[in-house]
Parts: structure tokens; C-alpha cells; sequence
């Protein structure tokens, strides 16, 4: 490899290009004018423009009368040329690249601008050229088959319903996003999907921009160990045991509490320290959650929600393919989905750019009344990879240990289920629909000169009911 990329080198790049428009064609995507020396940066830009305007590498001697560089042309004959090209270009591309970014990056920390300079560099280092082919679709199905469903991904949410809902359950390296209203157990749901992965052996961490590291922590131990909070405060001693005990056959885990306006830069020096430190390989990222995350490739207003969401979510989901994690997060659903029983698009808050982004995105039914009956309801709202879109998974809620699970994994699937379905059922497990039905009834049949002492018997009615209950 060249050290010293000399003015003489720089012109024979311009030489081989002027000489062969397929050397060009295949460099096209890292050809950058302003990496050649002042006295041939004109000429490089001359080649760019000209083949930007009449799709093919213009004449040498056309070159040569535009610019007064005088440049010969390679014989096509000559061994190796290609080769050496192509791996020279690539390594003087990204050596002016990286020295421009790093020269950039100086003023930008004067200016304390720190976030877009990690992703400057990142770019630069990136640079090469296109030598992956891509699959060849006909050559070997079944390995191809084998490779999108064995390699990292299809890992089960340890909710056999949901699962079947994504042909499996989630992939490393995509974006799945659980929208709900305040209150509605994001976080909870996130927590759950968690502990399963951990039970499966899965290592990972749980970053909380809302909630204390302790508070997370504490609904864990309640789901670990099925006791309620109350009950792990009066018995700490035998909640360590069941902990410590569980620990020996579950994955590593780590919460961490973060500011929020936090961005993923923050979110990947933390993951990669903790790998330094810790050793643990992280399969799993909860971010909890999305919306509180800031972005770090442009400024922009918080206000702002429809832009700082679409990059967010989109440096969430590169994020993800670069470590090659399951990674969910959470979002709010907006105002117009509080009395909504069946959720859209345009019940997300922020907008449309952040479900353009996640491979999928679910939104979560529930309310107080359904987990008082140990109700949740999940609707999937996008699906990259699957059919799953406007299908319902009804799931079981302890209220006391906040475990979600299938509600009969046992049992055929129903996935199309619906909110009204639950309510339904809600209301018709009542007691008190079914004291005011029975009232009703006798109210009806009363002849009409008792009609007036109705209310006090209503009233009785209803009293004594409650009490056998």
C-alpha cells in the first residue's frame, strides 16, 4: 500500500479514470474532487461534471484542452492496473476523508458542538467501495432460508400469541416500538418482554430515561419472584434468595437510569463500556423510551417531534443492526387514542416518521378496569415481515407481581380478539351491571302505583347485593 499518495500518484488515479469509464463507474461512489491536490482538484471536478452532464468519460484530449494538465493516457494492456487502482483509490479516499473530518471536527468542538462529531469520523472510516454482490437469489434457497431465520434472529417475546403474530418472534437489528397511552404499562410490557429473554438464557440492559434504576429494578424483582411489592418490603431476605437463585439460570442484566435528552451516542458509549468492563455480550436494548431521546446528527427543537422522532428512531434502528441487538422501545399515543378502542398511524404521537422507520410497532389496550381483571390487549399496528397488521393478542396481567403471560398458550390461537370483545366480557363479569340489570328488571315488571318507591328499592337492592358478594 502506497504511504504517500505524491501529486504524480493523484495524477495517475486521473489517468487510469480518463483511460477506462468502468474504472470510473465503479469508484462513483466515493469520487470526491476536493480530495486531489489544488493543481488537479479542477481537472477531477472537470471528469465529475462531464460525466455528471453527458453520462460518459470525456475524451483525453477534450480533458487535456479543458484543463492544460496534459495527462497521457494508460494502455488498457497493462498487468494488474485494475487491481491496483481499485485498492489504492479506495485507501487515498478515505485517508483525505478522515483527514478532512478531523480537521472539521476541531472547529466543531470549539464550537461545542460534540454530538455530530463521533458520526463525522464514523463516515469517513466507512468509506469503500462496493465489493458485496449481494445474494444471489437462485443459488442456495435453503441456505439463504436458514441464514434470515437461524442467524440471530426470530427470537420468541416468550408470548407464544405474539410471536405467532410475527412468524416467530423478533430479529437483531430491527426496531420494534410499543405505543400507549400515560399509564397504559409501556414500561411494564418492555420489563416483561425483558425477564422472558433473560429466562431464555439472553443477556441485556435496560435503559431508563423516566423511571429510577431502583424503581425499575423493584417491579423486576416482583415478576422474578411473583410477590407483590408490599410483599417484597416485609420479606427482603427470601426476595434476595429467589433472585439470586433465578440469576444462576438466567442471562446477565443491567438497568441503567439516563437524563433525558439523551441521544444514542450516549445510549452506545454506555453499551460498549459496559462490554469493556463487564464482559457481558449484550443480545437485548429496552429504551425506555424513544420519545425522550434526542438525536445526534442534527439539532432541532424538542418541540419539534415529528423530526427529532424520525432520526431518533432511525439512529435507535442503525444502532441496532450495528450491534446486531434486539432493541425496543416505547412511544406515546396521542390524545385522539384516549377513547379509541382500535389504534392507527394517526394515533401515534409524532406522527407518521417514526412507524415509516420501526420493523414494528404495537399498540397497547388496556385501561384500569381490564388490569383490575387481569386484561391487557396488544394490536399490532406495523409489520415489515409479516401479515400481522390489525390483529389483537389478549394477554393475562397479575396485578400484584405485574406478570404479563399468554392467557393459554395451550389453547388454539385467537389473535383477532378485539378491545370491544374485552370490554364486553369486563362488563358482563360486573357485579354491579348485573345488580343494576336485575333492578332494571323488577322496576319493569313493578305495577305503576309502586313506581315512586323504586329509587329506595333500587338503592336495597343494590346494597344487599353487594354485601353477599
Amino acid at each position: 500500500m502506497i504511504k504517500d499518495y505524491t501529486v504524480d500518484i493523484q495524477k495517475l488515479f486521473l489517468r487510469i479514470l480518463l483511460s477506462d469509464a468502468e474504472m470510473f463507474t465503479r469508484v462513483t461512489n466515493i469520487y470526491n474532487p476536493a480530495n486531489f491536490v489544488r493543481e488537479l482538484r479542477d481537472g477531477a471536478e472537470f471528469i465529475k461534471e462531464y460525466t455528471a452532464k453527458y453520462a460518459y468519460i470525456p475524451e483525453l484530449s477534450v480533458f487535456n484542452s479543458a484543463t492544460d494538465l496534459n495527462l497521457e493516457a494508460i494502455p488498457p494492456e497493462t498487468p494488474g492496473i485494475q487491481e491496483f487502482f481499485l485498492e489504492e483509490f479506495e485507501s487515498f479516499t478515505k485517508r483525505q476523508e478522515l483527514e478532512r473530518a478531523i480537521l472539521k471536527s476541531a472547529d466543531m468542538l470549539e464550537k461545542g458542538e460534540f454530538g455530530p462529531v463521533e458520526k463525522l469520523i464514523k463516515d469517513a472510516v466507512q468509506i469503500s467501495l462496493q465489493r458485496d454482490m449481494g445474494t444471489d437469489y437462485f443459488a442456495d434457497p435453503k441456505l439463504r432460508l436458514n441464514k434470515y431465520f437461524n442467524s440471530g434472529g426470530q427470537v420468541s417475546t416468550g408470548w407464544t400469541q405474539l410471536d405467532r403474530v410475527m412468524y416467530g418472534g423478533m430479529s437483531r437489528g430491527e426496531l420494534n416500538i410499543f405505543a400507549g397511552g400515560s399509564g397504559s404499562g409501556k414500561s411494564l410490557v418492555m420489563m416483561n418482554i425483558a425477564l422472558n429473554w433473560l429466562q431464555q438464557g439472553l443477556s441485556g440492559v435496560y435503559i431508563t430515561l423516566e423511571l429510577s434504576e431502583e424503581l425499575t429494578s423493584l417491579r423486576t424483582d416482583a415478576m422474578l419472584t411473583q410477590m407483590s411489592t408490599k410483599d417484597i418490603r416485609k420479606d427482603m431476605d427470601t426476595t434476595e434468595l429467589k433472585v439470586k437463585m433465578a440469576s444462576k439460570k438466567s442471562g446477565q442484566y443491567r438497568v441503567k437510569g439516563m437524563p433525558a435528552q439523551s441521544n444514542v451516542n450516549d445510549i452506545r458509549s454506555y453499551l460498549k463500556e459496559v462490554q469493556i468492563q463487564t464482559g457481558i455480550q449484550v443480545d437485548f436494548v429496552m429504551v425506555d423510551y424513544l420519545d425522550l431521546v434526542m438525536p445526534v446528527s442534527i439539532k432541532v427543537n424538542p418541540n419539534d417531534q415529528f423530526i427529532k422522532d424520525k432520526y431518533v428512531s432511525e439512529e435507535l434502528r442503525n444502532l441496532a443492526k450495528e450491534l446486531g441487538v434486539l432493541m425496543i422501545t416505547a412511544s406515546q399515543l396521542n390524545r385522539s387514542a384516549v377513547e379509541e378502542i382500535e389504534f392507527d398511524h394517526s394515533h401515534i404521537a409524532g406522527g407518521i416518521s417514526k412507524i415509516n422507520t420501526a420493523d414494528y410497532v404495537f399498540g397497547i389496550f388496556t385501561s384500569r378496569s381490564m388490569r383490575e381483571r387481569g386484561k391487557y390487549q396488544i394490536q399490532c399496528m406495523k409489520s415489515r415481515s409479516s401479515t400481522g397488521v390489525g390483529q389483537k393478542i389478549d394477554l393475562e396481567y397479575n396485578i400484584e407481581t405485574m406478570r404479563i403471560t399468554d392467557e393459554d398458550p395451550d389453547n388454539d390461537y385467537k389473535p383477532q380478539s378485539s378491545a370491544s370483545d374485552i370490554m364486553s366480557r369486563i362488563k358482563t363479569t360486573s357485579q354491579v351491571g348485573a345488580v343494576n340489570e336485575a333492578v332494571n328488571a323488577t322496576v319493569e315488571a313493578a305495577p305503576k302505583h309502586v313506581v315512586a318507591d323504586v329509587g329506595s328499592a333500587r338503592l336495597k337492592s343494590m346494597l344487599n347485593s353487594l354485601k353477599k358478594s
